[in-house]
């Protein structure tokens, strides 16, 4: 496959620049040295300045994929997290996006601002959840994925379990629609989630597999900058 890209370039300069291009902004997305960081740093800053819209959003979502507080932090500024990016309507694209990331994060894993941009965009696109199940008709993966970050010994009123708590909430209303037997399930898968939630005799590993609830720690996973720029 790399052979066939490198024959196409050849024959084609445009096509061999956007390849190089491509390659670049893989590597410096990677944050896998200090150089990277620093540059992502920088391009997160580039693109706040720049301004979140319907053409550029796939690249903050890009973003997202970059495991580095200082990163986000630059990406985000002053802003909620919450609402980063709430000007976008959601579609297939965002929220499956969005669902493959929570898969993709352990608990307790992922910068706490990072998880709380993809848990306002599902909170947007379920607010009216047969709507949001519209736009993306859930699996239980995708239910267990989003209950698993949940802080059970945090507490409802802690903002990232309340929201989670919502989103549960919302999806398990449409129990005993019935329109779907898959929405059905999902919804059930919802609200067993929630309830052990609240039920001091049960833990999240009684509902959601326990492979999924093995906890990451994101400050021994990412890589610092050198140099720190403030405003």
């Amino acid at each position: 496959m790399v052979n066939e890209e490198i024959e196409r370039s050849q024959e084609n300069p445009k096509d061999s620049i956007q390849l190089t291009e491509s390659k670049i902004l893989q590597q410096l997305m990677s944050a896998r040295t200090v150089e990277s960081v620093e540059a992502s740093i920088s391009y997160a800053r580039f693109l706040r300045m720049s301004g979140l819209s319907s053409e550029n959003y796939p690249l903050f979502l890009k973003m997202l994929e970059i495991e580095n507080h200082w990163v986000l932090d630059e990406l985000i500024g002053d802003s909620d997290p919450f609402l980063l990016l709430s000007t976008i309507p959601p579609s297939h694209y965002l929220v499956s996006k969005c669902f493959k990331l929570l898969t993709r994060w352990r608990p307790g894993g992922i910068y706490p601002k990072t998880l709380a941009i993809v848990l306002g965009v599902l909170q947007n696109a379920y607010s009216s959840p047969r709507d949001g199940y519209k736009i993306y008709s859930l699996g239980i993966s995708d239910i267990d994925n989003l209950g698993k970050h949940l802080e059970q010994e945090a507490g409802q009123d802690e903002p990232q379990n309340r929201c989670i708590l919502d989103i549960l909430e919302k999806i398990g209303s449409i129990e005993g629609l019935r329109l779907d037997d898959n929405m059905e399930q999902v919804a059930r898968q919802a609200i067993k989630i929630r309830n052990s939630f609240f039920d001091n005799t049960k833990m999240l590993e009684d509902i959601i597999p326990q492979v999924l609830i093995v906890r990451g720690n994101y400050l021994e996973e990412e890589l610092p900058p050198k140099h720190i720029y403030v405003d």
